[in-house]
């Protein structure tokens, strides 16, 4: 009934309220394990005219897939085929996790399943870096493709954990399309100052240059503290 309901507040209760990671509420550990429960309810809303609405349900969706990337891989598969521009712009941010990942059946899905056919470079404006202080990320890509590409260009920082090891973060970077023999330099400043979420450590760093889902290069660079 909820979902029919006049105001766009309730109806985003409906995804909201049972959204199994909700950020700043307790996790529904039965909907972890199995979300199938709010599936049909994500089905009525995911057309909301309200994009209040439909935010929630590419978050709820993006939560889903944490736990069941198949499951959201096919509900692509199954209804990004023919979808209006908002129904895209929906599904392109309940995926974003699985894009990160790499998710092979998610990047085929949106057009990417293919590598970069050509070379990719990265390239850092400095190789020792305080913290607090920031480092440009340049990359040069070259086509050897007849064809148009669409590529999705991430990047991962393996970060310096206490014990000495690392562990990979990976940040949002480009989605475009290089046109046949094209080659094209991408820019990005990405910052090092400290945050609540993420504790530094000093040490030799790698960022990983991930297209489509592939390492395609990556460079060094060491932090200090």
């Amino acid at each position: 009934l909820w979902t029919r309901d006049r105001s766009a507040h309730v109806r985003r209760l409906v995804s909201e309220g049972s959204r199994p990671r909700l950020p700043w509420g307790m996790q529904l550990k039965g909907l972890i394990a199995d979300p199938a429960p709010t599936l049909p309810l994500l089905r009525a809303l995911q057309d909301d005219p309200s994009e209040y609405v439909r935010r929630s349900v590419a978050n709820h969706l993006n939560d889903i897939a944490k736990d069941h990337p198949a499951l959201v891989a096919q509900w692509l598969e199954q209804y990004l085929p023919g979808a209006s521009a908002q129904r895209q712009a929906l599904l392109k941010h309940a995926s974003r996790s699985l894009i990160k990942r790499g998710e092979p059946r998610t990047l085929k899905a949106w057009g990417l399943a293919q590598g970069l056919r050509g070379t990719a470079r990265l390239k850092l404006s400095k190789q020792r870096v305080a913290l607090g202080d920031s480092l440009e990320l340049a990359v040069t890509l070259a086509s050897s493709s007849p064809r148009p590409q669409k590529l999705a260009i991430d990047y991962a920082v393996h970060h310096v954990k206490a014990n000495g090891e690392t562990s990979p973060k990976v940040f949002k970077g480009w989605t475009l399309e290089l046109g046949a023999h094209e080659q094209r330099e991408l820019r990005k400043t990405h910052s090092l100052r400290p945050v609540t979420t993420r504790t530094y450590h000093a040490g030799r760093h790698v960022i990983e240059l991930r297209i489509n889902g592939r390492i395609a290069g990556e460079a060094v660079f060491n932090l200090s503290l």
